[in-house]
C-alpha cells in the first residue's frame, strides 16, 4: 500500500512517527497523524486545513485533543453515554489525577519504549491508513496523498474526528475545499 503514497503522504507518516517519539508515546496514533498534517505546508491537505481551520483556531483544536487525552481517549459521546449510566468521567479523571498526577490517564507511558527501532502504529492509526486507500479508490485517484489521509481522519470516528468536526473539518467540508481549490 505504501508504494501508492505520494511524497507528501509519506512525509505525514514520518512526521507522525516523529510526533510520537517527541511525546514519548509507545505507538503512533491518529492524533499524531493529525499533528503531522497540521505541520505541512504547500500540500492539498494543508490548503484545505488552512481554509477550514486557520492557524488562529488551531490552539482550540489542540486543546480539544489534549482534553480527550486526559479523559483516556474517550470522546464526548462516550463520556455522555457513561453519564447516562451515572458515571461522571470528569470526576474520575480529577480523582485519578489527584492521586497519580496530571495526564495519568493519557496512556503515554514514557517508559514503554519500542523494541524494533520503529514506532508501531495503533489500531486506530492503521485504520486511518487503510481508510485513506479506500478514499483514494472511491475518488478514482491513482495515488494516496495527504488529502486522502485528512479525509480518512474525518471518517474514522473517535476523538480526532470529533475534534475536527467541532472545528468545521468534516469529510464534506474537506471534499468541498479540495474540489474548489486551485491545484498545487
Amino acid at each position: 500500500m505504501f508504494e501508492r503514497f505520494t511524497k507528501a503522504a509519506r512525509d505525514v507518516v514520518k512526521g507522525a512517527a516523529e510526533h510520537a517519539e517527541r511525546s514519548g508515546a509507545a505507538t503512533v496514533t491518529a492524533e499524531h497523524l493529525l499533528l503531522a498534517l497540521l505541520d505541512r505546508r504547500d500540500t492539498r491537505a494543508a490548503a484545505a486545513l488552512g481554509r477550514l481551520c486557520p492557524p488562529d483556531r488551531r490552539p482550540s483544536l489542540l486543546s480539544a485533543l489534549s482534553d480527550a487525552r486526559r479523559r483516556a481517549g474517550l470522546s464526548r459521546a462516550d463520556a455522555e453515554a457513561l453519564a447516562d449510566l451515572g458515571i461522571d468521567v470528569g470526576a474520575i479523571v480529577a480523582r485519578v489525577e489527584e492521586t497519580h498526577g496530571t495526564g495519568a490517564l493519557a496512556g503515554d507511558r514514557k517508559d514503554a519504549g519500542w523494541r524494533s527501532g520503529r514506532r508501531t502504529f495503533s489500531r486506530e492509526a492503521k485504520g486511518v491508513l487503510e481508510k485513506s486507500l479506500r478514499v483514494a479508490l472511491a475518488r478514482k485517484d491513482r495515488e494516496i496523498g495527504d488529502e486522502h489521509l485528512l479525509l480518512a481522519l474525518t471518517t474514522t470516528g473517535g476523538v480526532v474526528a470529533e475534534a475536527l468536526a467541532d472545528h468545521g473539518v468534516t469529510y464534506a467540508a474537506v471534499d468541498t475545499a479540495l474540489t474548489t481549490a486551485a491545484p498545487l
